[in-house]
């Protein structure tokens, strides 16, 4: 609608709505969206500008007039490549930063996760990978930084010609996770290198504080619910055709487990009584069906998320395991209210993740494990 068509009561009304709280920070595309969305007001960009102009206000985002890279040339196909990337930044407007993790496709732009944490950490790439695989599948490739997440410290060393003899790079648990994904991951060399989501963090750092602030959104959990249902949103208004119609994400295999995938896996070594050792605590394997299966002295991979607490795995058989000592009594048990549903990863409060520890729920052993989960993933979800 152009600005001369608009009655004086319209204008006076995009006025009064543009002081409310939050919107006032909005730049001027952002906010004709939200006059759109929030409020049913069509009016075009440029008789927006005029009117908002005119009332002496300015944009809080300036367009840049030239680039200062040139951009490399998209992929053709949705899934032939994604970036992921973490960006530190005051989100909720409060003076202090948390890390909002994200993942997008190089070729369609489209965002395909969104997590935010307290800091940059393995649990929040491990949520946008669980969201992008549940949606659209597995990627051919992923392009990362060299953050010691993504690639060992070791890894330019161990390449050099004047390397010492035996020198190694061990591939890091996110890189172990995406070999079992059958995944690539590609180090980039320098941010520009990964300009989409370099991008994407601009837009999102003039975006989200404006829309958390108008949504009342004040902390990780709530935010992360808040993003489930954002990301169609910037999808819708940023994302564009891929070349090739044809997309290069598979599904996940029948017969693979994802909790199983991603998480922390480290080698131990069971006694003769099925017992090993993590994190200074002894364990257990459960008696089970297949538990009599496993030879003395054993090599398991024990693996820990939020998601499965502590589990032994033996080639292909997956163990129960519980903590042998240090238990609480009962009468110190702390009662934590977990969901039904484990995929909901929701969280009560900040000692309480959005996990799927419910399998333990009400066992004195369930503090344990609590315990060195929290350490393993470094509280993300602490004040």
């Amino acid at each position: 609608m152009p600005v001369h068509a608009l009655t004086e009561k319209t204008k006076k009304e995009i006025l009064l709505i543009r002081k409310k709280h939050g919107y006032k920070d909005s730049n001027f595309n952002h906010f004709q969206e939200l006059l759109s969305v929030n409020h049913g007001i069509k009016i075009s960009y440029s008789a927006l500008y005029r009117l908002l102009t005119a009332d002496g206000q300015k944009s809080p985002k300036k367009r840049r007039r030239f680039k200062k890279h040139r951009r490399r040339k998209r992929r053709e196909q949705s899934g032939e490549l994604v970036q992921i990337d973490a960006s530190s930044f005051d989100w909720f407007g409060v003076g202090s930063m948390q890390s909002l993790h994200g993942v997008i496709d190089d070729a369609t732009g489209q965002v395909l996760g969104l997590h935010i944490c307290k800091n940059e950490c393995m649990l929040g790439y491990h949520e946008v990978i669980r969201r992008m695989v549940g949606v659209y599948g597995i990627p051919d490739a992923i392009y990362a930084d060299r953050h010691t997440i993504f690639r060992s410290p070791n890894a330019d060393r161990a390449k050099a010609v004047d390397a010492p003899s035996g020198t190694k790079a061990n591939e890091t648990q996110f890189g172990r996770a995406m070999s079992e994904l059958g995944v690539k991951v590609i180090a980039a060399r320098s941010p520009q290198a990964k300009g989409r989501i370099e991008r994407l963090w601009g837009t999102l750092q003039s975006r989200l504080p404006v829309e958390f602030e108008i949504h009342a959104v004040k902390d990780v959990d709530t935010a992360n619910e808040f993003l489930s249902h954002y990301i169609f949103a910037i999808n819708s208004e940023f994302a564009v055709e891929p070349g090739d119609n044809e997309s290069a994400f598979l599904p996940l295999e029948e017969g693979l487990n994802l909790d199983h995938i991603l998480c922390i896996k480290e080698t131990r070594i069971l006694d003769n009584g099925q017992v090993f050792s993590y994190k200074g605590k002894k364990f257990q394997i459960e008696k089970s069906d297949f538990s009599s299966w496993l030879p003395p002295k054993a090599e398991i991979a024990v693996m820990t998320s939020p998601y499965i607490g502590i589990k032994a795995a033996y080639k292909n058989l997956v163990f129960e395991t519980t903590p042998t000592r240090g238990q609480r009594p009962a009468s110190e048990k702390k009662e934590i209210s977990m969901p039904p549903d484990p995929k909901a990863f929701r969280a009560e409060s900040a000692w309480n993740p959005k996990d799927g520890l419910s399998w333990k729920k009400g066992l004195p052993q369930y503090h344990e494990v609590f315990d060195i989960v929290q350490e393993i993933f470094q509280r993300p979800y602490a004040s």
